[in-house]
């Protein structure tokens, strides 16, 4: 059995392969080629829904993956939310020589939480993940793990937020973490063992 990974993101297609055990997962063939849909929905599930739907027409027989995933912060009032992959850009944070995206949106988030104290910086990384076989959603699960937000990046592995993220049950962040343990408790690795057990297939 294979499932198709609507994403470029190698992070994303690494941890979702990591969790899938004997499910392989791989990227959705031809991808780069299709124009994306629009990611507009209030809601991860919304999003996750519309490409799911939208990429699975572009693959006949396929089972496509679709996940919209990113960072809610209680302090922020959820923020950056949905727009998680487009913080700094949405916020109009000044871009730094050489910083690649993910450090801008870090940047961007700490900027944000500057004067919020370190007992009140509660978050949850999300994730929606939705199943969907020629225009029809098969199933959608939702994963959660929540954490704290640092002060300064922690750890070299991970992407995103994951140098920021703090796990007091591990004394570490996302980035810390080896792979396996990462994916234990990850939203994406929730969601995606959720999703295959709904489906009824072996993970």
């Amino acid at each position: 059995m294979t499932l198709y990974v609507a994403t470029t993101n190698p992070g994303k297609i690494r941890d979702f392969a990591t969790a899938a055990g004997e499910i392989s997962i791989e990227p959705l063939p031809g991808l780069a080629a299709i124009p994306a849909p629009a990611e507009d929905e209030p809601t991860f599930e919304g999003n996750a829904r519309t490409k799911a739907l939208y990429y699975s027409t572009h693959a006949p027989g396929l089972i496509v993956l679709a996940d919209d995933s990113g960072l809610e912060v209680d302090a922020l009032d959820g923020a950056p939310g949905v727009r998680s992959a487009r913080y700094a850009d949405d916020s109009g944070y000044p871009t730094s020589p050489g910083a690649t995206l993910d450090e801008r949106n870090n940047a961007c988030l700490l900027h944000a939480l500057a004067d919020v104290a370190e007992s009140q910086r509660k978050g949850r990384y999300r994730c929606s993940l939705a199943a969907a076989r020629d225009g029809k959603i098969l199933e959608v699960a939702d994963g959660t793990v929540a954490g704290e937000i640092l002060n300064v990046p922690r750890g070299t592995s991970g992407f995103g937020y994951d140098p920021l993220f703090f796990l007091p049950q591990y004394q570490k962040t996302m980035s810390e973490l080896d792979p396996v343990t990462r994916l234990s408790v990850s939203h994406r690795g929730n969601a995606l063992r959720k999703l295959l057990a709904i489906l009824a297939l072996p993970n």
